[in-house]
């Protein structure tokens, strides 16, 4: 039925015209570009702070991201998050509290995503498009922490992945924080993905940590520039 109405509706209009259509999207696409760019340029380093919309206020997890970003806040680093309640609040949240900087990158979806309070208010850009937010998380990170969330969390989480494994980005520490959450799916990446279909190598294992406290995730970001005698990118 859906798809019966989504073939009249391209029946009844002019194939040039939704063909321009799309040429002009091009125009908003680097709109969204070039005021990422501009503002998250200004910044700082910074630590994006991934998961669950929907975790409540006082939750287990709410309570460990607001310590994350407030303890890295403290260190000096800005925090990027999605903009919406939360883990995204929490990590906003902290960052505030540690009176550190705290960006959101807001996504305009149909239901559950509003911008949070506890964002700087110079710090909050607005997308219509998933791909472009997605580059500023990557570009204008020094590193990723993701906490228990869904599909958008899992999709931010394996991109990141995916490019440092590919070095389409030059690695930086990723962890995820919860094991009872996420060791499931990490047992299952190392016996089916790894060792049955030999899909990646023992070396992409590597490419992140799984840690269940604030004070553990903070550390790994820590002992990373530690060990590769490294400083974030600005």
């Amino acid at each position: 039925m859906e798809n019966d109405k989504i073939k009249e509706r391209f029946r009844d209009k002019d194939w040039n015209e939704i063909k321009s259509n799309d040429s002009w999207a091009i125009f908003k696409m680097m709109g969204e570009l070039v005021e990422g760019f501009e503002k998250l340029g200004k910044i700082g380093p910074c630590v994006s702070i991934f998961g669950s919309a929907r975790t409540k206020p006082g939750s287990k997890y709410y309570q460990i991201g607001q310590e994350i970003a407030f303890k890295l806040a403290q260190k000096g680093y800005g925090i990027i998050t999605g903009g919406g309640p939360g883990i995204m609040e929490a990590a906003n949240k902290g960052a505030a509290e540690a009176k550190g900087k705290s960006v959101g990158l807001n996504i305009d979806l149909p239901f559950e995503q509003t911008s949070n309070p506890f964002i700087d208010k110079d710090k909050l850009i607005n997308f219509d498009y998933f791909f472009v937010r997605k580059v500023m998380f990557v570009k204008y990170a020094q590193g990723f922490v993701v906490l228990p969330g869904g599909f958008g969390t899992f999709d931010e989480l394996f991109e990141a992945i995916t490019l440092v494994q590919t070095e389409k980005v030059g690695r930086f520490p990723i962890v995820l924080v919860g094991k009872g959450y996420w060791g499931g799916l990490m047992e299952w990446i190392k016996a089916t993905v790894m060792e049955d279909a030999q899909n990646i190598s023992p070396k992409d294992i590597e490419l992140f940590a799984l840690v269940d406290t604030a004070e553990a995730a903070v550390k790994v970001i820590d002992d990373f520039y530690d060990k590769y005698m490294l400083k974030p990118n600005f």
